[in-house]
């Protein structure tokens, strides 16, 4: 489901059961990224999806990459994947108004 950020940071905040997942490369993480998110490079292929398989499908998956293409992708990975929710930010993180943590 693609939700505005606003929308997208709204039901985060009152989702107990929610997870942020950065799916850009590890170079452009390292770059700055939401609070809390954890880095899945979608670009790696077989190993995205073992690094997704680790994840827990009862979870909440709010999802974002750099403009908001890659996330939607994984998205939809992780829902034939038997992921329930998952939540792509659209714009991504270059649209992204809150707050950025730079490592």
């Amino acid at each position: 489901m693609n939700l505005t950020q606003e929308d997208w940071i709204a039901q985060f905040e009152s989702d107990e059961n929610g997870v942020i997942l950065d799916v850009r490369t590890e170079m452009e993480f390292e770059e700055g990224y939401i609070a809390g998110a954890i880095n899945y490079d979608f670009h790696q292929g077989a190993a995205f999806v073992t690094d997704l398989e680790t994840l827990d499908k009862s979870k909440n998956y709010y999802v974002y990459c750099r403009s908001g293409a890659r996330s939607a992708n994984a998205c939809a990975i992780m829902n034939e994947l038997g992921f329930e929710n998952t939540y792509n930010l659209l714009g991504g993180i270059i649209e992204w108004d809150g707050d950025i943590v730079e490592p």
